[in-house]
C-alpha cells in the first residue's frame, strides 16, 4: 500500500454535557496518527483513547487525526498540523490535547511551547487511571514506581515550576537546583520504592508456597481489560468484588476459593487487565503481580464476546503473556463471556468451530458456568502427572520450576540430593525423565555398563 507524506482530518463534536458532574470535567481533544506498522486498526486505537479518556475524567470534544509515514520528532504531528491545532485549542479555551502514543520529552517540550495547554500521551493517561484505581499498599507502591519512573527524563518539560531561569550568561540561577534536587528526590524514591516492592515480591512468593503446599489449584483469570474477570471470578466464587463497566475498574489482584462440577476445591486469582501498548513502566512496576500468572495451574483467558473486535484483543493478551510465561499456551483455557449480550447462539456459532474447545459464558446471568467448571476439572485431570525425581543440590533451579509451575507434594533431604514428589504439567515432566533415579542408582548402573563392555572386550 502507497501511503502519502501526510494527510490529516479534525472533527469538533458539539459541547454536550451529561449532567451535573460534565461540570468538572476537563474538556479535551485527541490526536491520533494513522501510520503503517501498527499493530492493530486504527480506528480501534483511537475508539478506546477515547474510552481511556472518559475514564480519566476527561470530555472528549473533537478528535484530530493525521496520516505520515512516521511520527514527525519535534511535534509528533506534522508542524502545520500542530500550529492548526494550537489556533483551534486557543479558539475553543481547551485546556488539555491527549495524543494516542508516547511522546518523547522533546516533544512535549515543543508542543507546550506551541499550543500552551496541558499535553498528556497515552502513557500519563494510563497512569493516571492506576493512580485513581489504585486501593491497596501494593498497588499505590507499584502505581507511583511506575509515575517516577516515566516522570524522571521529561522534568525539563514540566512548565514554570521546575524550568531553568535561563541558558545564557546571567540567567543561570536557582532554576537549574531546583530540577537537580528534584531529579536526585526522584531517583531516591525510586530506589526505596523498588525496594519495598521486591519485599512485597519476596511476600508473594511466601503465599504461593504456602498454596502449593495446600494441594489446591491455583487459577489466574486473565484478559483485555474490561472484559469481564471480576465478574466471572465472583460467580464462581460467590465473592462480592468491586465491579464496574469501565476499563481498569481493579487492580489489586483477589484470590478466592471455589468448587468445580467434582466436588474439587480451586483457588481463583483475579489479576490485571491487559490493554494495547501497555506501558513499559506498568509492566515493570506490576511484575511482582504479574508472576502470579506465571506460577498458576491454568489461566482462564477471558474475552468479551460483545466488543466488536475481540479477536485483536485475544492477540494483544497473548502477546502479554508470550513475555509472563512464554508456555502460557499449554495452560490457557479461552472463556468468552458477554453471551448474553451477543444475541442468539446462532450468532457466535462460527467461533465454536474456530475455539472447539472454548467455553461460552455469562459471568453475568451465570448461563454456561456449569460447563466452564467442568472443562476446568478435565484440564487439571490432563494436565497434571505425579512424579518422583532425585535432583542433585547443584539442580535447585529445577526445584523453584517444579515450585512455580507444579504442586509439590513431598521433599525428602538425602546427603546428596532431595527427593521431589510432586504434580507437575506433561512438558516439565519430560525434562525431569533424566532425575528419576537416585544420583547413586545412576551411578551404579554407568559402572555396570563399563564393567558388561570390559567383559566382553576380554
Amino acid at each position: 500500500m502507497q501511503w502519502p507524506t501526510f494527510r490529516c482530518s479534525i472533527s469538533l463534536s458539539s459541547l454536550t454535557r451529561k449532567g451535573d458532574q460534565a461540570l468538572d470535567r476537563e474538556k479535551a481533544i485527541l490526536v491520533g496518527l494513522d501510520r503503517p506498522g501498527l499493530a492493530e486498526n486504527f480506528e480501534t486505537a483511537m475508539a478506546e483513547l477515547e474510552l481511556l479518556a472518559e475514564t480519566a475524567g476527561a470530555e472528549v470534544v473533537g478528535v484530530v487525526t493525521q496520516r505520515r509515514p512516521a511520527p514527525d520528532p519535534a511535534y509528533y504531528i506534522g508542524p502545520g498540523k500542530a500550529r492548526e491545532l494550537a489556533a483551534m485549542m486557543r479558539e475553543q479555551q481547551l485546556p488539555l490535547v491527549i495524543f494516542m502514543d508516547e511522546l518523547s520529552p522533546s516533544q512535549v517540550r515543543n508542543l507546550e511551547r506551541l499550543i500552551e495547554a496541558k499535553i498528556v500521551d497515552r502513557t500519563a493517561l494510563i497512569l493516571d487511571i492506576f493512580a485513581r484505581r489504585a486501593r491497596s499498599r501494593e498497588g499505590k507502591l507499584q502505581v507511583e514506581l511506575a509515575q517516577l519512573q516515566y516522570l524522571l527524563p521529561r522534568l525539563i518539560g514540566l512548565g514554570k515550576q521546575l524550568s531553568r531561569l535561563g541558558g545564557g550568561i546571567g540567567t543561570r540561577g536557582p532554576g537549574e537546583t531546583r530540577l537537580e534536587v528534584d531529579r536526585r528526590v526522584i531517583r531516591k524514591r525510586i530506589a526505596s520504592l523498588q525496594k519495598e516492592i521486591q519485599d512485597i515480591q519476596r511476600h508473594r512468593a511466601l503465599h504461593r508456597r504456602r498454596r502449593q503446599r495446600s494441594g489446591l489449584p491455583v487459577i489466574s483469570l486473565v484478559g483485555y481489560t474490561n472484559a469481564g474477570k471480576s465478574t466471572l471470578l465472583n460467580s464462581l466464587t460467590g465473592a462480592e468484588l468491586y465491579t464496574e463497566d469501565k476499563l481498569f475498574a481493579t487492580l489489586d489482584p483477589s484470590v478466592r476459593r471455589g468448587s468445580l462440577e467434582n466436588g474439587k476445591t480451586v483457588l481463583f486469582t483475579d489479576t490485571v487487565g491487559f490493554i494495547q501498548f501497555l506501558p513499559k513502566t506498568l509492566e515493570t512496576a506490576f511484575r511482582a503481580t504479574l508472576e502470579e500468572i506465571d506460577s498458576s495451574d491454568l489461566l482462564l483467558h477471558v474475552v468479551d464476546l460483545h466488543h466488536s473486535d475481540f479477536e485483536t484483543q485475544i492477540a494483544v493478551v497473548r502477546r502479554h503473556l508470550e513475555r509472563i510465561s512464554p508456555d502460557y499456551h499449554t495452560r490457557e483455557l479461552l472463556v468468552f463471556n458477554k453471551i448474553d449480550l451477543a444475541g442468539s447462539a446462532s450468532s457466535y456459532s462460527w467461533l465454536k468451530r474456530h475455539y472447539p474447545e472454548a467455553c461460552f459464558v455469562s459471568a453475568r446471568t451465570g448461563a454456561g458456568l456449569h460447563l466452564l467448571r467442568r472443562q476446568i476439572a478435565a484440564m487439571l485431570e490432563v494436565e497434571h502427572h505425579q512424579i518422583k525425581v532425585y535432583l542433585p543440590y547443584a539442580q535447585s533451579a529445577l526445584l523453584d520450576q517444579i515450585r512455580r509451575r507444579g504442586q509439590v507434594i513431598e521433599l525428602d533431604y538425602q546427603g546428596s540430593f532431595v527427593t521431589v514428589t510432586a504434580r507437575v504439567e506433561p512438558a516439565l515432566a519430560s525434562q525431569l525423565l533424566e532425575f528419576s533415579f537416585p544420583p547413586e542408582t545412576a551411578a551404579q548402573k554407568a559402572g555396570q555398563s563399563r564393567a558388561g563392555e570390559g567383559e566382553e572386550n576380554s
